[in-house]
């Protein structure tokens, strides 16, 4: 399994055409306590950088946005029921949703960890 990252703070571990996406912990920690979690549907179509959930802290609403193009295929629910996984645990159990890639050559445009620790310096 690879775990990417993009430039808006987004974790991505790739295994095979589904890529599971959560926050960083850099994000979590410059939003601050995480109060609402909005998920997409299963099902929902989404393009690259388009808006695919929402999390609200007591300082700012934010959007998380797809990565990738590709299929929304789950969700955590158990984030919806407890927000604050965000804060607690945001490289694991705290993900958002897993997508099926459309097209993997868009991997291409993502971070490894030493590149993305480089951009959060």
């Amino acid at each position: 399994m690879t775990t990417l990252f993009t430039a808006d703070h987004e974790w991505l571990k790739i295994d095979g055409d589904v890529a599971t996406v959560g926050i960083t912990d850099y994000a979590q920690t410059q939003l601050g306590d995480v109060v609402f979690v909005e998920l997409p549907k299963v099902g929902r179509q989404l393009k690259k950088a388009e808006a695919a959930a929402v999390v609200e802290s007591v300082k700012a609403a934010s959007d998380v946005y797809a990565p990738l193009t590709g299929e929304i295929v789950a969700i955590n629910d158990a984030l919806a029921a407890d927000p604050a996984l965000v804060n607690t645990d945001p490289a694991d159990g705290a993900w958002f949703f897993k997508i099926r890639i459309a097209d993997q050559s868009e991997l291409a445009g993502l971070m490894d960890e030493a590149a993305y620790k480089a951009h959060t310096a």
